[in-house]
C-alpha cells in the first residue's frame, strides 16, 4: 500500500496538464454514442487531438492552456464532406438549370479539355479551401485531376482530404489512357500514404465510363495498398440504361456481378437502386455518398435514404462540386436532406434533424473509414472541431441546438474552424490561407473558363 501511494502522489502534484487550447462555454455537440450534448460544456486539445470533453468546471481542473469563450455559441464536431471535385468551383454558375448529361457534354467536358492544367486545380481548390473552411467542412473528399496539386493545398490550408485521382477511359487532362491514369494514381498513393492529413485514394469514375477490365484494376490497387476507393453508381436513369442494355443488370448488380467493391468503397449518389441492391452494398460494407442538392439540380432522382437507414448501410452527405450545387455549404446539405426525405415519403419524422446532423459528422466519418479519427468529439480523436454563433437574428431564439444547426444555421455562422488541433479561422478571419489574393486568382483565372466555352 505504501508503494501504491508513493506512485500516486506525483501525479497528483503534477497539477494540471497543459492543453493547446480549450474551448469553454458554449453547447457542446459531441455526436459520441451516447449523443451527449453538455449546456455549458467544455473541449480540451493537446496538439492534434482531443484530450478531454466535460463540464466548463472539469477542464478547468484538469487543464491550462489559451481559453477561448465558447459562451453562446454551439462547439461541435467538424462536418464531413463524402463526395465533390474541388476544383470544378471555378465553373460554379457556367451552364444551369440542364440534365446532368447534357450539362456535362455541351459545357463542362469541353471546358475542361480547354481549362484544366495543374494551374487550374491549384486556384480551384485553394477557392474550395477557403469556402469549406468558412463553412466548417474539416474533412473533404475528391475525385479530379491532378490530384497532387489538390492535396498540397488541402495541406496549406489545413484540411482533411480523402483524395483520389480520377480513372475514366477518355483522355484526360492529366493521363492519355486509363493505364496511364492508373500509374499517377498509384504514385498519388506512394507519396501521400500516412500522411496526417491527406488519405490518397483510387477514383474509377464509374461503370458506364469505364472497361470491365479498368474497373478490376483499380479494385485491385486499392487493395494493394488498403486505400478508399470512390466511384459514381446509379446517379441517373440513363446510367441505369447504359448499364442494363449491356449487361442486363443495375449499376450495383453489375459491379457485384464482376467482383468490383475493395474493403472501403465509397458509392456517390445511389440514387436508382432496387431493395436487392441495398443489400448489396450492406454486404459489402459499401459507403453511400448522398448529395440531395446537386441530385435535385440536375433532377436526377431522389436517392432511397430512408431505406439505407433502416438497413443499415453506411451513409453520409456531400456537396457534390460547386458547378452542380452551386456551394460547398455543408449545413445547406443537412437541410435539404431533411427537407427533400420529409416531401418523398410525406413524413415529417423520415429525416429528423438529429439523422441529418449524424450524416454530416458520424455519418461521414463512417463512410470514410475515418470513424475511429473524426466525426465526434471524443478524447484521442482528431481535435477537427468547429464553432456556430447563434446571435444572429435567425438564430433567436435558441431551444434546440441540434435542430437549431440543422433548420436555422448557414455556413456563414460559422466563426471558428480547427482541423488536427490547428486554428484555420478565428472569429471569421481566415488566418491559412490569403483570402483576397485566393479570390483574387480566381476571378482573374474565370476569364479564361469564360473564353473557353463562348461560341
Amino acid at each position: 500500500m505504501l508503494l501504491l501511494a508513493l506512485a500516486i502522489v506525483p501525479l497528483a502534484a503534477q497539477g494540471p496538464r497543459r492543453a493547446s487550447l480549450i474551448l469553454s462555454g458554449g453547447i457542446v455537440i459531441t455526436m459520441d454514442g451516447g449523443h451527449r450534448v453538455l449546456r455549458p460544456g467544455a473541449v480540451a486539445i493537446e496538439g492534434s487531438d482531443i484530450a478531454a470533453v466535460g463540464s466548463p468546471a472539469e477542464i478547468a481542473e484538469g487543464y491550462t492552456g489559451e481559453v477561448i469563450d465558447t459562451t453562446g455559441d454551439i462547439v461541435l464536431p467538424g462536418l464531413v464532406n463524402t463526395h465533390g471535385h474541388a476544383p470544378m468551383v471555378l465553373y460554379r454558375g457556367l451552364a444551369d438549370d440542364l440534365a446532368l448529361m447534357g450539362w456535362l457534354q455541351k459545357y463542362i467536358f469541353p471546358a475542361e479539355a480547354k481549362t484544366v492544367s495543374p494551374e487550374m486545380v491549384r486556384i480551384g481548390t485553394r477557392l474550395a479551401a477557403l469556402e469549406m473552411i468558412q463553412s466548417g467542412t474539416t474533412t473533404f473528399t475528391d475525385m479530379y485531376y491532378f490530384e497532387e496539386e489538390i492535396a498540397a493545398v488541402a495541406r496549406e490550408a489545413g484540411l482533411r482530404g480523402v483524395l483520389g485521382e480520377t480513372i475514366i477511359k477518355f483522355p484526360a487532362p492529366d493521363a492519355r489512357s486509363p493505364a496511364e491514369s492508373l500509374a499517377r494514381a498509384e504514385a498519388f498513393i506512394g507519396t501521400f500514404r500516412g500522411d496526417p492529413l491527406i488519405t490518397p485514394a483510387v477514383a474509377p469514375h464509374s461503370a458506364y465510363t469505364l472497361e470491365k477490365d479498368t474497373l478490376l484494376a483499380c479494385r485491385d490497387l486499392a487493395v494493394k495498398y488498403a486505400v478508399p476507393m470512390l466511384v459514381h453508381v446509379a446517379e441517373t436513369e440513363d446510367e441505369v440504361k447504359i448499364i442494363r442494355e449491356a449487361s442486363a443488370l443495375t449499376p450495383v448488380g453489375y459491379l457485384e456481378s464482376i467482383g468490383f467493391w475493395a474493403p472501403r468503397t465509397v458509392a456517390a449518389h445511389g440514387i436508382w437502386v432496387t431493395d436487392a441492391d441495398i443489400a448489396i452494398l450492406k454486404a459489402r460494407h459499401v459507403g453511400v455518398s448522398h448529395n440531395p442538392e446537386s441530385n435535385m439540380k440536375l433532377a436526377s432522382g431522389v436517392a432511397p435514404v430512408p431505406k439505407y437507414l433502416a438497413a443499415g448501410v453506411a451513409l453520409g452527405l456531400g456537396t457534390d462540386g460547386a458547378a452542380s450545387n452551386n456551394d460547398l455549404d455543408m449545413f445547406e446539405a443537412m437541410r435539404q436532406a431533411a427537407f427533400l426525405h420529409k416531401l418523398e415519403s410525406r413524413d415529417p419524422r423520415a429525416v429528423p434533424a438529429p439523422a441529418a446532423l449524424d450524416l454530416a459528422t458520424m455519418g461521414g466519418a463512417r463512410v470514410l473509414g475515418l470513424e475511429a479519427q473524426i466525426g465526434s468529439l471524443e478524447p484521442s480523436k482528431r481535435a477537427d472541431v468547429i464553432v456556430v454563433g447563434t446571435n444572429r437574428a435567425r438564430q433567436t431564439p435558441l431551444y434546440d441546438p441540434v435542430s437549431q444547426l440543422v433548420y436555422a444555421t448557414h455556413g456563414d455562422d460559422v466563426k471558428t474552424t480547427i482541423v488536427n488541433g490547428r486554428m484555420l479561422m478565428k472569429d471569421r478571419r481566415v488566418l491559412s490561407l490569403d483570402e483576397p489574393r485566393v479570390l483574387d486568382e480566381a476571378r482573374q483565372f474565370s476569364a479564361k473558363v469564360r473564353d473557353a466555352v463562348r461560341p
